[in-house]
């Protein structure tokens, strides 16, 4: 649609566009949508609730499988008589000129309004996981990059641009955050991710919304919920976990997100949880998400996932019975495509089948948000004010989606998520000196920086012959601009996960006659097994892909010291190096300013600062785990098997050093309804600027259920230049200390409560322990309570 403007469509009746109170802004929006949805036939209505793909494949050759099952073809013509509910991607389907793109939108939409006789134009919706998924839009870090920032604020001025790029060439709705918790590191879409503890997906997820909604774009929390326990971490497989885990562990982020966040969409799981389909569980969907939380948007679908409970999960007779089922839980929209809300669903009404008040339902809902973004104005813009007046030819070029202040803010994330991992001799930063040997398949090549999401990744790969349509630099051209004296070598060693070992050779010769060697290994990100990571590419174990445990021996044994640099979408297990590497540093798919970011901590000039967002595996075996484990999930006496990582959530080091001095101790009892300030004072105690992120842990000794070991409460990232302290307060609250009792309610419990500050989950890295008693009676608490740790920074001091 932003290649191909849509075809001419004409109202059957050529009568103005139907008048009425629906039309006046200064009216109250419950009485502007009711008239409206008061005058709309029943085909008219349904046609609010789907939307339409034209870029979708009939044939099968799209990004998704089953595609080719749910797309059927589509008269534009015919269907927009009718009206229209969305449009599914005009952006992010192929290759174009965002100026060309936008016009081509704004012609679109005029033809839906000149169509229908309410001339209501469709909202448009994108994918913008990690940035705008449009081509030329700026590819920022994906979302496990994020959590490795620890830095939220930084994470809303992201959501923010991204959302005010959609908004300046037509999109309405950004299909993001991602609020699944890691449950299992080989499930392939990790990279999609914030990472493995609730807290913290749900503090940076929730900043990504208030920044997306700041721009006016509809944020979509997904995937609402349980999709990323999958049972053996296969995408779409079933996901069995128990009411505890779902309380206290998966739903906690989106809570958050629906309470502090202000989403306006949510976006419905592929999962089923202990055998229903979350598409169609009312429990879900209305009791919890809106009865109790309070939730007033739209609940879209994930694409195909009305059609899916007839075709794969078996739980609906044919088309109608599963439009049924999704309007009963409470899905308003059919995406990407009509399938099951067109005609199956008005035959369903009209055969008895389907109640119409469940149509009228979600009619309401959708007609609201409309309303709000300004749709259903006489007076709303029908083109972006930049490109008024100018036809697709003109205005190529004229769009800008990937400014420098897009790409410093890129650059700057990027450089906040890079986690030093290890520098055991050290190597690092690189001395600048010398020979360096750059080895290994993601060393020079651009895609090795970016996600499943990003545009290149996700659709540009399919236009082979299309430039890229942005810059982005490999860790090889940003080591030789970072070091223009030295002599930078490269080899590739291998393929990222083929099977061809005659590369290794010749990448160890380069190594051995290098005075430092740098291996740059990782995963490529793709779709559906074409790639390592990214949705679809899940990992059998979490040993390196293909022949780069291999190349890395092959590297080491030639006695250069070898610095290991990941680019990946998931952790994976380092043991067998661990004691051998000079140096590792670990980044998450940085996005497009990621190669430039790396060659800055490498030679010094960015002070690491990342923290891990998730732990990094020992052994390639023993998943799942996280560090949410109680005792029994850790390593003990009744298992052969350890499971302890080799680097812990949290973890992270630096070029400069830090000390920790408790500023004052708690009180030694505390109500169960009660608060008390808590503060740890960080100075700086090396001759480099840098940031230590300071974490506040909870650890319950004794519980009516199982608890953690220890649970992240509150954290804060805290620069200091040389010399620097600073004073970090934390408002700790019992609600804090909550979890799902004995009897399924969430309760605050009376008893004994440690809470440790410190640099990691591990209990070696606490540098400092409060330990209080919650006096009183149990609480029962609910989405009502206190979820944020609030945190304050005190000013820095410098010590003379």
């Amino acid at each position: 649609m932003a290649i191909h403007p849509a075809p001419q469509a004409r109202r059957s009746d050529p009568s103005p566009v139907v008048d009425g109170p629906w039309r006046d802004p200064s009216l109250d929006p419950e009485v502007r949508v009711a008239d409206l949805a008061a005058r709309m036939t029943l085909e008219e209505k349904a046609a609010q609730l789907y939307g339409i793909w034209v870029g979708a494949d009939a044939e099968g050759d799209g990004v998704a499988p089953h595609q080719n099952d749910m797309v059927d073809p589509v008269d534009l013509e015919d269907i927009t008589t009718r009206g229209l509910g969305q449009l599914t991607r005009p952006f992010g389907s192929a290759p174009v000129d965002p100026g060309v793109g936008a016009v081509s939108l704004a012609r679109a939409q005029a033809r839906i309004v000149e169509a229908g006789r309410f001339g209501v134009p469709a909202l448009a919706h994108e994918e913008c996981l990690a940035g705008f998924t449009a081509w030329g839009a700026t590819a920022y870090p994906v979302p496990l990059a994020w959590g490795a920032a620890w830095d939220p604020e930084l994470v809303a001025e992201m959501a923010h641009r991204i959302g005010s790029d959609m908004r300046s060439v037509g999109v309405h709705q950004g299909l993001a955050p991602v609020l699944d918790v890691v449950r299992d590191l080989r499930w392939g879409r990790v990279e999609e991710t914030i990472g493995e503890d609730p807290y913290l997906v749900a503090t940076i997820g929730t900043a990504y919304v208030r920044g997306l909604e700041s721009s006016g774009v509809v944020a979509t929390l997904k995937h609402f919920a349980g999709y990323s326990a999958s049972a053996g971490a296969r995408n779409l497989s079933p996901v069995r976990a128990g009411a505890r885990e779902m309380a206290d562990v998966i739903l906690p982020p989106f809570e958050m997100a629906v309470r502090e966040g202000g989403p306006r969409s949510v976006m419905h799981s592929y999962a089923e949880i202990d055998g229903v389909p979350v598409a169609a569980d009312p429990a879900l969907l209305t009791g919890l998400l809106r009865d109790t939380w309070g939730f007033t948007g739209t609940v879209v679908a994930d694409y195909f996932g009305i059609g899916f409970l007839e075709t794969l999960h078996r739980v609906a007779e044919n088309r109608g019975d599963a439009a049924r089922l999704a309007l009963k839980a409470g899905v308003d929209v059919e995406l990407p495509t009509v399938r099951s809300y067109g005609d199956e669903l008005v035959a369903a009404v009209r055969a008895g089948l389907v109640a119409e008040e469940l149509v009228d339902r979600a009619l309401r809902r959708v007609l609201l948000q409309k309303c709000e973004l300004g749709l259903l104005d006489p007076d709303r813009e029908t083109l972006p004010a930049a490109l008024d007046g100018v036809d697709p030819e003109r205005a190529r070029g004229t769009v800008d989606l990937d400014p420098p202040r897009n790409r410093a803010l890129a650059r700057l994330l990027a450089e906040r998520s890079c986690v030093l991992l290890s520098n055991p001799g050290g190597a690092l930063p690189l001395a600048g000196t010398g020979r360096i040997a750059v080895v290994g398949p993601r060393a020079d090549d651009p895609l090795a920086m970016l996600g499943c999401y990003s545009f290149p990744s996700h659709v540009g790969v399919q236009h082979p012959d299309a430039p890229m349509g942005i810059v982005v630099p490999t860790v090889l051209e940003a080591l030789r601009e970072e070091f223009p004296g030295v002599d930078v070598g490269h080899a590739q060693g291998c393929e990222v996960d083929g099977t061809d070992a005659s590369g290794i050779e010749d990448a160890a010769a380069l190594a051995a006659g290098a005075d430092v060697c740098v291996a740059v290994l990782g995963d490529r990100a793709g779709l559906f097994g074409r790639g390592t990571s990214g949705e679809g590419c899940d990992a059998a174990d979490l040993a390196l892909p293909g022949l780069q445990g291999d190349l890395l021996d092959a590297l080491l044994a030639t006695g250069t010291p070898v610095v290991l640099v990941l680019l990946t979408g998931r952790t994976y297990a380092l043991g067998g190096w661990a004691d051998r590497l000079a140096g590792c540093v670990q980044a998450f798919f940085p996005g497009e300013e990621g190669g430039p970011a790396l060659a800055g901590v490498l030679s010094g000039r960015v002070n690491p600062s990342g923290r891990l967002p998730l732990g990094v595996p020992r052994d390639p075996g023993g998943q799942p785990w996280t560090y949410l484990q109680p005792p029994l999930g850790r390593a003990n006496g009744v298992s052969n098997l350890d499971p302890t990582p080799l680097h812990p959530f949290g973890h992270g080091l630096s070029y400069t050093s830090f000390a920790w001095e408790a500023d004052a101790d708690a009180p030694a009892e505390l109500p169960t309804d009660g608060e008390t300030d808590l503060a740890i004072t960080v100075r700086n105690t090396g001759d480099r600027d840098g940031a230590e992120v300071v974490q506040l842990y909870v650890h319950d000794p004794v519980a009516q259920t199982t608890r953690p070991e220890v649970r992240l409460i509150g954290y804060a990232r805290v620069p200091l230049a040389a010399g620097e302290s600073r004073r970090v307060g934390f408002r700790f609250h019992a609600d804090l200390a909550s979890f799902t009792g004995a009897g399924g309610r969430r309760i605050v419990e009376p008893g004994g409560l440690e809470l440790r500050f410190a640099t990691s989950s591990d209990l070696a890295d606490v540098k400092h322990t409060v330990r209080l008693r919650l006096t009183g009676p149990e609480r029962t608490v609910d989405h009502r309570r206190r979820m944020v740790c609030d945190v304050s920074v005190d000013a820095p001091a410098v010590r003379r």
